[in-house]
Formats: structure tokens, C-alpha cells, sequence
């Protein structure tokens, strides 16, 4: 577990100890993050100590009230936006206001928070100045190093979520200016249709995110004997509700030993990948067979659907990064295309393999063969 050193600069002794006992063994952690976050708290009570502290040793995070003895809290946040001090800073000031949260916002501070605050408050606020600190100085690093992926992340995103974004503050924008007139079940359509965007955007990054994981090497692998077949009905349970509304009957067929010392999460995602194209990509009223084959060196998977099939030509980008098929059929089905990407990545960790028949209108065949480490 990382810790992020965090001075709290407070002329109040009580608010000082408050924060030291709502922070003191709490701990902090995202799927995307390595590692969990705890907290070493540094206590400051003026301006000119906290400058001090700053100078002499490493912080990642100010909670820096305005109101001090001497120099105020935006002095001290202006000298930390003129010395590049690599910090994340959270206001917090009885005396709120917006010019001073404007300014503050102007001088590099990355929240605004007033007292009273309760706890639970400080630990959300807290929360997402580590997320945001982490996010920082990943994408420092990337622009430090000059990967490929650099580039990569940032053109994905602003295409991928350009659209996304512009649907989604067009129904807000509807619904402040109460368009459909002011009965809340005029405007359900539209807020599911924002929470499918936002639904969609999460899926992108924490897809981009997983793939950055896989390529840097830095994503720990847990083997242990798993079960296939366990997984695989998983993987079909987590699709139940759209196959239902589909009418797309799942069917899982397992033949000999399926147990394969692999990784649990690694596997569940190559599954998760495999049946909800499945039944994404399929017909209304079609079919889904998953069939585990356990033979003496390998395990094989195979997932056949009676969907909407793939030319010769699509089988031959299907594994590139961000791509999607893109076809009136499939204009509707949301995506990141890095799905099937992130799946072969897996798989030839494995050193296995994947073959894919398909064919237009027909539906596809997807078999993926995992050798017994």
C-alpha cells in the first residue's frame, strides 16, 4: 500500500486532530490504481510553517484553510503555483464565497470545500483529490516517456466521447429548459439514454485502462486453479437481463476437466468478452452455445451464435486496437472496440490461441484454446 502525505493547514487545533481521526486508517482505492492509498497526516498551523514544511519535504496533498494568522490560505496557494510544487490543493475555509472560490480555482486549487464538513464529506472529497493526483502524474509520466499509447489514449478519447458528451448535454439542456413540459415521466427516455452514454464512457476508459495495464506489464497476474465452467456461468448470468430482452437463449455445455491454473479476473474477462458479443452482435430470439472441452493439454472454448455474422474482411481487423464494425446493424450497439483487443492480449499470455469463423447474417464461431500451464 502507497502512502500520500497530506499537510493540513489549520490554525484551529480542533479542526487539525478532526481530520487526523477521520483520516487515520482509511485508505483509498480505484480498479485502474496499482495499489491502495492510506494517509500520512502533516499538521501546519500558519501559512509560513506550512511554506516550511513544503520546502523541506514531500506532500501530495494540501488541506489548506483561507483564513490564517499572517499570510492567508491564497497566498500560500499562490506560492505553490509559482514554485511548481508538485501537490494537489483542497481549499477549506469557513468564510465560502464564490470570488474566493474562483480565485482559488485560478491559482492551481484542485476543490472547494466549506465548514462545517461532515466526515464523511472530507472522505469523498479526499477520495477524489488521490484520483485525481494519480491521473496527474500518469499522465506526466506517459508525456515524459513518449509512448505511442500517449497519443493513442488522448485521439481515442476525444473522438470516442466527443459524441457522447454532446447527446448527453443536449437532453440535460432539454430538461432545464422543460421542454416536454414539467411532468418528470416526460423526460425518462431521456435520462436512460444519458445513463447509457455515461454507462458507454466508463466501459472506455476502464477498457483503455486495462489495456494500458496489459502493454506496460504492470498488471499482477493471481494463478490459481480455476474452474472454466464456474466462470463461463458467470460470465452468462452477468448477460442474463439483455439475452432475456433479447429473447437470446444461452446455453452452457462442458465435457471433461475444465480447470486451468490461470488468473480468476483474467479469465472472467476473456468470458465476459466472448458471451456478451455473443448475444450483442446476435438476433432478436437467437441462440448462444458455449461449449468447454477439457483435453489432456488444453482446454478449449467455444462460443457459436446465430447473429449477425462478419466478412472476410472485418475477421481481419476484429483483434486491431479500436476497431469496431460499424453497419446499420451495429450502429446501435455500443462499444470501446477493445473488447476482442484486450481478450488476444490475454489469451497469448497464455500462450494460446483464437480462431474465428464467420460469415454474413449466419453468425460466428469464436474457439479459444488455452493450453494447461
Amino acid at each position: 500500500m502507497a502512502t500520500l502525505n497530506v499537510l493540513v493547514v489549520d490554525d484551529e487545533p480542533g479542526i487539525r486532530s478532526g481530520i487526523n481521526r477521520i483520516l487515520s486508517n482509511y485508505s483509498v482505492g480505484y480498479p485502474f490504481m496499482d495499489e491502495d492509498f492510506d494517509f500520512h497526516l502533516i499538521d501546519a498551523e500558519t501559512g509560513e510553517i506550512a511554506i516550511d514544511i513544503l520546502n523541506s519535504q514531500a506532500v501530495d496533498v494540501v488541506l489548506l484553510d483561507n483564513k490564517l494568522p499572517g499570510m492567508d490560505g491564497i497566498e500560500v496557494l499562490e506560492y505553490i503555483n509559482k514554485q511548481q510544487i508538485d501537490v494537489a490543493v483542497m481549499m477549506i475555509t469557513s468564510f465560502a464565497s464564490l470570488d474566493l472560490a474562483i480565485k482559488a480555482t485560478r491559482n492551481g486549487a484542485y476543490n472547494f470545500m466549506p465548514k462545517p464538513f461532515t466526515p464523511q464529506e472530507l472522505r469523498a472529497s479526499i477520495e477524489n483529490v488521490a484520483k485525481h493526483l494519480f491521473l496527474k502524474r500518469m499522465t506526466r509520466k506517459m508525456q515524459e516517456e513518449g509512448k505511442q499509447i500517449r497519443f493513442q489514449f488522448l485521439s481515442v478519447l476525444s473522438h470516442e466521447l466527443k459524441s457522447p458528451l454532446n447527446a448527453v448535454e443536449g437532453y440535460l439542456k432539454m430538461i432545464q429548459e422543460r421542454q416536454f413540459g414539467d411532468k418528470v415521466e416526460e423526460y425518462d427516455k431521456m435520462i436512460e439514454r444519458s445513463l447509457a452514454r455515461l454507462k458507454g464512457m466508463r466501459n472506455l476508459i476502464m477498457d483503455l485502462l486495462d489495456l494500458t495495464k496489459i502493454e506496460s506489464g504492470k498488471k499482477q497476474r493471481k494463478l490459481r486453479e480455476t474452474d472454466l465452467s464456474e466462470v463461463a456461468k458467470m460470465a452468462i448470468d452477468t448477460m442474463e437481463p439483455y439475452s432475456i430482452q433479447r429473447a437470446v437463449k444461452v446455453k452452457l455445455i462442458t465435457d471433461g476437466n475444465t480447470s486451468l491454473l490461470a488468473d480468476p479476473d483474467e479469465m472472467e474477462i476473456i468470458f465476459n468478452n466472448l458471451v456478451s458479443n455473443a448475444v450483442k452482435y446476435n438476433r432478436d430470439g437467437g441462440k448462444v452455445e458455449v461449449k468447454l472441452q477439457g483435453q489432456a493439454t488444453s482446454v478449449v472454448i467455444r462460443v457459436t451464435d446465430t447473429g449477425i455474422g462478419m466478412s472476410k474482411e472485418d475477421l481481419e481487423t476484429i483483434f486491431q486496437d479500436f476497431v469496431r464494425i460499424k453497419s446499420n446493424k451495429t450502429r446501435d450497439i455500443t462499444g470501446s472496440g477493445l473488447g476482442l483487443t484486450i481478450m488476444k492480449k490475454m489469451v497469448d499470455q497464455y500462450n494460446g490461441h483464437i480462431e474465428v469463423e464467420s460469415e454474413p447474417d449466419k453468425g460466428s464461431i469464436f474457439t479459444v484454446t488455452l493450453p494447461r500451464l
